[in-house]
């Protein structure tokens, strides 16, 4: 059964084709799984794939002991075994056991590289979070680790398997309905950048901060950064333009089939919350520049969005139609005479799947999407073919949104050459490209993997 096949079968039989597929994806024997960072979204991946494969989770590693330890009872009364799995806090530990097929990798974004490059290096296929990094040079390093070992690594970006995303581009824009597209617009105006002061303080004794920390700055510990606050500060990641802006660029290049931007601007900053701890932007415009398309970004965490049906999304443009796409719906109108508006809601499989129901923080209207993601990768992972989200197509769909955020920092124009992995003419901003590591952890780089 190709991918096509299988989101054509529907939700209805989604249980029976997942089962039929994981055990062609495994041979028999169930994959061997482990987890790198245990927190909320990495358990919400976790618990869709035992949902459709039979598996065996066996590792989890978290620097957190009470997370980890609370990930491994509840994944113990997941999975088929009820076995508990084994526990571990430094994941170099557990990479050599050599014995996992599969790793997840749900760290903080600042650790996703030096932990997706130590599994394939292992021998393990990886699913690793997006964004795939948080510099430039780590997700070149990352691509030429994944290529070198021959491991199999799927991005997090689940718009690609989004079932009412894959009906809209296959039967809107694949058959040509929006006519030329020259301008796609794509937004989050989430309220979601913390707001506050809180005080900086020693971190919980359940938690290794020295670790948490790793290759990046050290901070005062905050009770922001761990679990999920990290998120309010660049030292972890890229901001809300890494965050929530590549999931909506990178459906946008999946929908269109398109590649590296030729050029990319962008301006904002701290324009109106000035008062909060957090030192991510409240506010950014980008446009990635592909000739004569155009896709531009904007958040904001402040203010009413234009249309309260789609606070985070992408609406393309076209001179027959105009598409608006979101994880909750798609809509189509069509400015040609005659042809009908098309609206399409997110279908939810919470019979197939009734656990989704009463999963704590679980985001349900993305759970179909994880589930299809997850049987992509399996059938990669059978036929050592690419995934729907290979790690190159992260690595193009980060970098662009890093190289936005570096657009911002110097307040000009940056036209990056992906054969060089440089920008031409600008030494500045080539210094940028990789940001220093915390002694004594290494950055990576593609020829050091």
């Amino acid at each position: 059964m190709n991918r096509r096949q299988f989101l054509q079968a529907g939700a209805a039989g989604l249980g029976f084709a997942a089962a039929g597929l994981g055990e062609q994806a495994t041979g028999q024997k169930p994959l061997r799984v482990g987890v790198i960072g245990t927190g909320w979204y990495a358990k919400s991946d976790l618990f869709r794939l035992i949902q459709v494969a039979p598996v065996e989770v066996v590792s989890l590693c978290d620097v957190d002991r009470n997370m980890v330890a609370e990930a491994a009872d509840m994944t113990a009364t997941r999975q088929r075994s009820k076995k508990r799995p084994r526990v571990w806090h430094d994941y170099r530990q557990m990479l050599a056991e050599k014995d996992l097929d599969i790793v997840h990798v749900g760290t903080p974004d600042h650790w996703h590289s030096l932990a997706m490059i130590a599994a394939v290096q292992s021998g393990a296929d990886v699913w690793c979070q997006k964004p795939i990094s948080v510099d430039v040079i780590e997700g070149q390093a990352m691509l030429a680790a994944a290529r070198k070992h021959q491991r199999v690594v799927q991005i997090g970006l689940q718009r690609r398997s989004t079932p009412h995303l894959v009906e809209a581009r296959d039967q809107i824009v694949r058959e040509g309905k929006l006519g030329k597209v020259g301008l796609v617009e794509i937004y989050c105006y989430y309220h979601m950048r913390a707001s506050g002061n809180p005080p900086d303080t020693d971190p919980p004794p359940n938690l290794d901060y020295e670790m948490w920390t790793g290759p990046a700055p050290m901070r005062p510990y905050n009770k922001w950064d761990h679990p999920r606050g990290w998120r309010a500060f660049m030292e972890y990641g890229n901001g809300i333009m890494g965050d929530m802006g590549v999931h909506m660029f990178d459906m946008t290049r999946w929908m269109l089939s398109l590649g590296w931007p030729r050029r990319i601007s962008s301006s904002g900053g701290i324009l109106v919350d000035k008062a909060s701890k957090a030192n991510i932007s409240d506010t950014q415009l980008a446009t990635f520049d592909y000739d004569d398309l155009k896709i531009v970004w904007q958040h904001r965490t402040w203010g009413e969005p234009p249309d309260p049906k789609y606070t985070w999304g992408a609406t393309l443009y076209g001179d027959k139609g105009t598409l608006k796409a979101s994880v909750y719906s798609y809509d189509f109108t069509s400015t040609v005479r005659g042809v009908a508006p098309v609206h399409k809601d997110v279908t939810y499989e919470l019979e197939q799947y009734p656990e989704d129901k009463t999963e704590k923080d679980l985001e349900k209207q993305c759970a179909p999407a994880i589930r299809h993601h997850w049987l992509d990768f399996l059938s990669a992972i059978a036929t050592r073919g690419k995934p729907v989200a290979d790690i190159e197509e992260g690595h193009i769909s980060t970098a662009s949104c890093i190289l936005a955020n570096l657009s911002m920092k110097l307040g000009r124009t940056l036209a990056y050459d992906p054969r060089a992995g440089r920008i031409p003419g600008d030494d500045e901003a080539n210094r940028l490209l990789a940001r220093p590591y915390r002694s004594p952890w290494v950055h990576p780089t593609p020829e050091a993997v």
